[in-house]
């Protein structure tokens, strides 16, 4: 039901639209001409002192119009133009202003020739729009304003809404000071600072609401929205210098988004989190109990990398959090470093360039030898593992792989039976194994003894599967003639002063946990989870989730969705379903997934509802999380 007594006066430049209208014109009226950035420049400028009042809006209208040199026919193009310029939010909640029309004005100080065909697909009626028109000479050429018009005067915003009258509050919603007063001058109740498209601060810092968004405006007003709760409102921390293309795309959709430099010990994390939807993180920070238990809103852990014991993914799912990671994204990074350290070791490059840093030119063979034709052991024959085993495979290697799990041969590579089998044959052997607890010491002294003499060890996976101690002794012994390790049991949180026992050794390559760090698998990785995220938010999808049934949704535009997140025991889809019919929802589509311990159901609904169904599906034995969408 449409609310009486309030009435809506939207602004048209920067509000409605992405863009100042006048700008655009500028763009098709100078097209061609060799000054046209420096015209466009200076039309900007001025167009952004007559919005902050430093100058009266009349000369800023005639300065702009002026240099715009514009025709008649221009505004058919530029009407054209104009509404693919839609502010995104303003376009996705079109039925608000189809189903309140009667209350909803536009004044502007722009021109009712290009304003009134835009608004119109609104159901704005031209009647309802307050704005300028042009003046024309006889072949159509714009050469003025109709100065007699209230709007084309200072503060001519304040007269024309005061000549209206209109009954009820008044709330203004625009970008700029020339729309906060009309709320200065007491005629409006309330001034929404409209900052989804251009943040002015002359606005925002007198406003009595800032609105990022459509959505956010509709929200505090109680009124209907394409989505039940304003991205804004929903905060995401990014920790550990995650790529600042997260930060981007999360903060393009509309989320707002907090992006930290280094981890955060748990205390401080633990203070940090509270109020946080989304935390983004890499291998440093440690998602504990006591983290989540401080976590009173967070939906979804996001890591930014392949592994995830850092998190305890269990007491994650106990509390509805969904956890993505980014399984494929760095691969190409991890195996090009692989590729490079084992011909790095073969060769001895290491102690030869450390020898000639030094001063020390020793030009020799000895024990430098070709990848060609040698074994090549790869244990861990997953994402990695197969796309080295290709890699290794063209350079001239023989591959060998043992995994736990029964994996497919790629090219020539050879499957062993057995961990030992594999290390007796392998003159290097590299680790690319997860990150279970249980592969803690997986090379230890009694595998190193099953190596071959003299052959080499390359562990870029995680740093507690190799005995440090017991590969210290094979590498001063001559067992193992080199290694390269760029994982560590214990690693510090932040850059820093750094030791292990492994410093100083000849032909040892130590590099500080980088295997992944490479400017392109940041920056996919950077896309991939965020994506996840979005999706997730914004839809309930968990496809490729590291510890939730996974449920592929379809894209819904016309009705409500219902997330509901439960302990997995009989007879909860039945509950739903008993309430939604006791309150008469007709459900167009419903979709469960569950593994031993939750549940999750989603329903489609395609009617509105009463809120009090809403508490009804909180209240229901055993429900861990409810959200609702659209």
């Amino acid at each position: 039901m449409v609310q009486a007594g309030r009435k809506y006066v939207f602004d048209f430049d920067s509000t409605l639209t992405r863009v100042e209208a006048l700008d655009v014109l500028a763009e098709i009226t100078l097209n061609g001409n060799s000054n046209k950035e420096e015209i466009i420049r200076e039309i900007q400028e001025i167009t952004n002192l007559g919005i902050d009042g430093d100058i009266s809006f009349t000369e800023s209208l005639e300065r702009r119009i002026k240099l715009l040199n514009a025709h008649k026919s221009d505004l058919e193009v530029l009407v054209d133009q104009l509404r693919d310029k839609i502010s995104r939010s303003i376009e996705s909640n079109k039925e608000f202003f189809e189903a309140y029309s009667d209350d909803i004005y536009v004044i502007s100080c722009g021109f009712k020739e290009f304003i009134d065909p835009i608004v119109k697909e609104y159901n704005i009626p031209e009647h309802r729009v307050y704005a300028n028109t042009f003046k024309f000479d006889e072949d159509g050429k714009i050469i003025g304003f109709d100065e007699a018009n209230v709007l084309a005067t200072h503060n001519g915003k304040i007269a024309c809404l005061k000549n209206l009258d209109l009954e009820g509050e008044v709330q203004v919603i625009g970008d700029g000071y020339s729309d906060y007063v009309m709320r200065e001058a007491g005629i409006a109740d309330k001034f929404f600072a409209y900052t989804e498209n251009v943040h002015r601060e002359k606005a925002a810092k007198n406003a009595d609401y800032i609105t990022p968004n459509l959505d956010e405006f509709l929200f505090v007003n109680k009124l209907p929205r394409k989505i039940s709760y304003p991205k804004n409102r929903i905060k995401i921390l990014l920790l550990e210098n995650v790529h600042s293309d997260a930060f981007e795309n999360l903060s393009k959709e509309g989320f707002s988004v907090e992006l930290l430099k280094s981890s955060l010990p748990e205390e401080e994390l633990i203070e940090k989190v509270k109020g946080v939807h989304v935390l983004g993180i890499r291998s440093k920070t440690q998602v504990t109990q006591k983290v989540l238990d401080a976590a009173d809103k967070l939906m979804a852990v996001g890591a930014f990398c392949i592994g995830t014991t850092q998190i305890d993914l269990e007491a994650c799912k106990k509390k509805g959090v969904v956890v993505f990671n980014a399984p494929y994204s760095n691969t190409r990074s991890v195996v090009e470093l692989a590729i490079g350290e084992i011909i790095m070791l073969m060769r001895s490059i290491f102690p030869r360039s450390t020898e000639i840093h030094g001063g020390q030119w020793n030009k020799t063979a000895a024990n430098s030898k070709e990848v060609r034709g040698k074994n090549l052991g790869i244990v861990g024959y997953g994402n990695i593992g197969k796309q080295l085993s290709v890699l290794a495979e063209a350079i001239g290697m023989r591959v060998y792989y043992y995994d736990v799990a029964d994996q497919l041969a790629l090219g020539n590579a050879i499957k062993c039976n057995t961990l030992e089998d594999l290390l007796n044959v392998s003159d290097v052997v590299t680790l690319h194994i997860d990150d279970s607890k249980t592969n803690k010491n997986f090379i230890g002294e009694r595998e190193i003894n099953q190596m071959k003499d003299g052959a080499m060890l390359v562990n870029l996976s995680r740093g507690f599967i190799v005995d440090i101690e017991a590969l210290v002794k094979a590498l001063k012994s001559g067992k193992i003639a080199g290694a390269a390790i760029d994982v560590f049991p214990e690693e510090p949180g932040s850059n820093g002063d750094f030791h292990t026992e492994l410093q100083g050794l000849q032909n040892v390559i130590l590099t500080p946990h980088i295997g992944g760090s490479t400017e392109e698998a940041q920056r996919d990785i950077a896309d991939f989870v965020p994506n996840k995220i979005m999706d997730y938010i914004n839809s309930g999808n968990t496809v490729d989730a590291v510890n939730f049934p996974n449920i592929r949704l379809p894209k819904q535009n016309t009705s409500h969705r219902f997330l509901h997140i439960h302990k997995n025991v009989p007879g909860i889809m039945a509950k739903i379903n008993k309430v939604l019919a006791r309150y008469d929802m007709n459900i167009t589509g419903q979709y469960l997934s569950t593994d031993n311990e939750v549940g999750y159901v989603i329903s489609d609904l395609d009617k509105e509802y009463n809120k009090e169904v809403i508490k009804e599906l909180k209240k229901i034995d055993n429900t861990i999380k409810f959200r609702v969408l659209y």
